[in-house]
């Protein structure tokens, strides 16, 4: 059993998945079956399509616009995960599969800047299935287990950081649950450089900024006792792959920038916690929602949730933000309507799922 880095760089990660072959399932069956209960999300995959022109232009406009944003916000979390570790001590990132790839490649090449020995790791976390063990087991008996941290891009209502804390809470192979992430608008994460909910360019696409790799699989019929989570490799589209070149213009820019530290406490990551909680709330309320996983905010959660599943309205905070350029577009090219937040609200974006009658 061997990992393999996808189309990164070998020496930015290494994914601990298992890449098979799976019949995809189009998006209403799917939505269906999850909504019913009679399948797990994580048991079906749908097919994966390239993103327009004017998508990918989209794309391109936010990683110039928050590029050296992104980029500092990674040297100040290189920084601070260091300083945690202390001196001598290597930072083993083990990031979770497919949004913290990226920044864990990032801050990999930022550690090892520092002189850090920094190896990266991609694993499965699937809600209300919890972390791949046999990943973390194989982590785990080849590094010191204090020395593991796990990186996600952002946090939406926290569902994965809740999910982390409960399935490692019997602290499984010596491993805690520590948790970094570039933007935590939930106020779940142990350590971030920021609880903006702004726009990460790599949030907007799928697996051509992933390494060509799919979200992870949890299905009997392709992981057996012994085996890694699952996931589909898409080499049909390394010509539209930008995986290496996100990676590469973030760095340059993490080389030049002065970096931000995580300025925040326990209270105020509570006070944070709370307002996300409240939103989600009021929104279930004025909409008569039943099934909180049909809320879906941030930015980068109302991103999944337009380009993945039945998306039944769009919220933003701004129409005219360039942060939600991109869902606009797509809310536009699925005729999903486009409603208004409160200028006062965190996130800048929420989708809410398509209820298709089982509530």
């Amino acid at each position: 059993m061997v990992g393999f880095p996808g189309s990164y760089d070998p020496a930015d990660v290494t994914f601990l998945m298992k890449p098979v072959a799976l019949a995809p399932t189009d998006v209403d069956t799917k939505e269906r079956l999850i909504q019913s209960g009679r399948r797990h999300y994580s048991e079906m995959l749908s097919a994966e399509s390239l993103p327009d022109p004017i998508y990918i232009e989209l794309y391109q406009a936010a990683l110039a616009r928050n590029g050296m944003r992104l980029a500092a916000d990674v040297a100040g979390l290189a920084l601070a995960l260091a300083e945690r570790a202390g001196p001598g001590r290597e930072v083993v990132i083990v990031s979770l599969a497919r949004a913290g790839t990226p920044i864990g490649a990032l801050l990999a090449r930022a550690l090892r800047r520092q002189g850090r020995s920094a190896p990266h790791y991609s694993v499965s976390i699937i809600r209300d299935r919890g972390i791949d063990r046999v990943a973390l087991e194989h982590i785990a008996s080849r590094h010191d287990p204090k020395d593991i941290v796990f990186v996600d891009g952002w946090t939406g209502k926290g569902a994965i950081s809740t999910e982390l804390q409960a399935c490692l809470a019997d602290r499984p192979f010596g491993v805690a649950p520590f948790l970094t992430v570039i933007a935590d608008p939930a106020g779940r994460a142990d350590l971030a450089a920021t609880e903006d909910d702004y726009l990460i360019a790599s949030g907007l696409l799928n697996s051509i900024v992933s390494g060509l790799v799919s979200r992870s699989i949890l299905n009997d019929t392709v992981v057996g006792p012994g085996d890694f989570h699952a996931c589909v490799t898409y080499p049909q589209f390394a010509a539209h792959d930008v995986t290496r070149a996100f990676v590469e213009t973030i760095d340059a820019l993490a080389t030049e920038v002065v970096p931000t530290r995580d300025p925040r406490d326990d209270a105020q990551r509570a006070e944070t916690s709370a307002a996300c909680d409240a939103l989600v709330g009021t929104l279930m309320a004025r909409l008569n929602i039943a099934d909180r996983n049909r809320v879906k905010p941030g930015i980068a959660e109302a991103t999944r949730a337009v380009l993945r599943r039945i998306p039944d309205r769009l919220f933003v905070r701004d129409p005219a933000d360039p942060d939600v350029a991109h869902l606009i577009h797509l809310a536009g090219g699925r005729g999903v309507p486009v409603d208004r937040l409160d200028p006062d609200c965190r996130f800048r974006a929420v989708a809410i799922i398509k209820s298709l009658g089982s509530e």
